[in-house]
């Protein structure tokens, strides 16, 4: 009897060796299906910010030539090129910030004051105005690309 008794435990061992083994297994690939998961993630959210930033940057540029132009007294064709791609770089902004604020919530806040920030530049009284205007909205775009670092760093 104690032959079979020995035999009954190797393979009860070898069972629970064997269904051990393939728990490990399923939780290490889950473990790093996870991982893979937050790592597309956090690459897709700084692709966002960065494209964020880049809209932020092309359209602070637009409208300050285009104010510029406006406060100088310039001719009607250059102020109306100028107002047409501060138009086009205003539009560009909109996909980047939805991203971001989708993709990194905690972002959102920051992403959203930068880009009043930098709509804020429409208008501006004088030279002086504006020159204060760009700098709050390059305050504020630096604002969030150092909350982002925070935050995707995690």
């Amino acid at each position: 009897m104690e032959p079979v008794l020995t035999s009954i435990i190797a393979v009860i061992g070898t069972l629970l060796g064997s269904v051990t083994a393939y728990a490990l297994q399923q939780r290490a690939a889950r473990t790093e299906r996870a991982e893979a998961r937050s790592d597309e993630l956090r690459g897709r959210q700084l692709a966002a910010v960065a494209d964020l930033v880049s809209a932020l940057a092309d359209h602070r540029r637009a409208m300050w030539v285009r104010e510029d132009l406006t406060l100088s007294g310039a001719n009607t064709a250059a102020c109306e090129k100028a107002r047409a791609t501060s138009h086009d770089t205003r539009s560009a902004i909109t996909v980047p910030l939805l991203t971001v604020t989708l993709l990194a919530p905690v972002l959102a806040e920051a992403a959203q004051v930068a880009a009043k920030a930098t709509y804020a530049l429409r208008g501006a009284a004088d030279r002086t105005a504006l020159d204060a205007l760009r700098t709050t909205a390059l305050v504020a775009s630096d604002r969030l690309v150092a909350e982002a670092a925070d935050a995707l760093a995690a």
